[in-house]
């Protein structure tokens, strides 16, 4: 296994900051509440927490953290010149965890609307793979060759 490199890092808070897109525009575009997901985000930190600037401060490392995280091991394990491909197979397989198993014991996670929850985690998978494919170390050093 390849040492995690800032690229994973560059990666995964590239990925935080746009995987929430397709969730925003769904939650806008049906008069939803935009800041359900966070607030759910930051219930993993804050379980008991319901006052909204609460858990919108503990979504803030919550996600940080399981973004770069899953990042790490993306890097780890996606096919280099694939990476946005498998990195979008990632992300719904990520998904599958985070909203399949581990949300499925968490309220504030369980309520969210899954669609849309779905199409973050494949854009996360894309952002890191567009992200990796950019910044890989390999491809650093055969482009100054």
């Amino acid at each position: 296994m390849r040492r995690p490199g800032r690229e994973a890092v560059l990666a995964g808070m590239v990925a935080a900051v746009v995987s929430g897109t397709p969730s925003t525009a769904w939650s806008l575009a049906r008069g939803g509440d935009v800041l359900e997901g966070a607030r759910a985000a930051g219930s993993l930190l804050l379980p008991g927490e319901r006052r909204t600037g609460r858990l919108l401060a503990g979504a803030v490392p919550v996600h940080l953290a399981l973004s770069v995280g899953w990042a790490v091991v993306l890097r780890a394990v996606l096919p280099e010149r694939r990476e946005p491909l498998y990195g979008t197979l990632g992300g719904l397989a990520i998904a599958a965890l985070d909203l399949g198993v581990v949300g499925r014991r968490i309220p504030a996670i369980r309520r969210l609307e899954q669609l849309p929850q779905w199409l973050d985690h494949a854009a996360y998978g894309l952002a890191v793979g567009l992200v990796l494919r950019r910044h890989r170390p390999e491809r650093r050093d055969a482009d100054e060759r």
